[in-house]
């Protein structure tokens, strides 16, 4: 019985999770031609046709949706069995490139000191924030990314959950805003004035619209900004009302520009909304990782020292 090309399973892993033959090719520096001749010999190989054309696009199969994790696992352990062993780092030389999906908010927190204390052990290591344009297990499935960090939604099953910090949202004003001066905003004053909302999918309701619904109330919604710096910016520049995570305020407060404090105002909602949980979340196949597990270790250790800081 002849022997399967296990190279196949390199390209099988790019081929599924482009879903394009010219973006496989793209990624393994190969020409359309020998991309898809690959292609010819994986449906050989796997006996079935694995990308189909659906108009003007290819769709995966049923089989290939199937395969794609189970591909994604299988290439990640070869690797890993092929590579030197890891079972003691050396840090000092140590050369790779993290990415974390995380909000603004989060980078301006802590950014900084999870850079530094990087920096301290392995000098050499390279951390890159990328955006969250989208909740998605997406790129934790498909190595795009090593961490997600953010409030926990729906990312399936396998993904792993590891909860960082506590926060919750607070009003945000400018100095000399009408409500500066009243120690307890009611809810009534709070939804007298006019409201702006960071969110990156445009959308506008939440919970504080939510709690605010049930005691017979609704804000007016005056703009909707893509992240919290701009919601801050236009709340320092009107009389609108900007809803901030309170981690984003403090550090604003404490390591901003020095006109950052004498410009805004944060005060508690009105209504309770409850706190949200911060998590860190990544693949399994990444769990066992000493380097990857050293990373998780130092998040969770900067953010639970600045929580700690905000609590004195």
């Amino acid at each position: 019985m002849a022997e399967p090309d296990l190279n196949l399973l390199v390209a099988l892993d790019v081929l599924l999770a482009e879903g394009s033959v010219m973006g496989a090719a793209r990624r393994l520096g190969l020409s359309a031609s020998a991309m898809s001749r690959t292609l010819t010999r994986l449906r050989e190989a796997t006996g079935d046709p694995l990308l189909v054309r659906a108009g003007r696009h290819m769709v995966l199969t049923p089989h290939a949706q199937a395969l794609r994790e189970r591909t994604r696992n299988t290439v990640h352990e070869a690797r890993a069995v092929l590579g030197p062993s890891r079972s003691e780092p050396d840090f000092a030389t140590l050369h790779r490139t993290f990415t974390l999906r995380a909000n603004e908010g989060f980078v301006e927190a802590f950014g900084a000191p999870l850079i530094t204390a990087v920096a301290a052990i392995a000098p050499h290591v390279q951390l890159c924030f990328a955006p969250k344009a989208e909740k998605t297990a997406l790129h934790l499935r498909e190595g795009l990314a090593d961490l997600e960090i953010g409030v926990l939604s729906e990312m399936g099953p396998e993904v792993r959950v590891q909860a960082l910090f506590r926060d919750r949202f607070l009003a945000v004003v400018r100095k000399g805003h009408p409500l500066e001066r009243e120690r307890n905003v009611s809810a009534e004053r709070y939804v007298a004035f006019g409201h702006v909302v960071a969110s990156r999918r445009g959308q506008s309701h939440g919970p504080v619209d939510e709690a605010l619904a049930a005691a017979g109330l609704k804000r007016k919604i005056v703009a909707v900004v893509p992240g919290f710096p701009a919601a801050l910016a236009v709340a320092r520049a009107s009389d609108l009302i900007a809803l901030v995570p309170a981690s984003f305020v403090r550090n604003r407060l404490e390591h901003g520009e020095p006109h950052m404090s004498e410009g805004i105002h944060a005060f508690e909602l009105p209504v309770e909304t409850g706190e949200i949980t911060v998590s860190q979340m990544w693949h399994p196949r990444l769990e066992a990782d000493p380097v990857h597990r050293w990373l998780r270790q130092l998040v969770l250790g900067v953010c639970r020292q600045r929580e700690a800081l905000w609590q004195r």
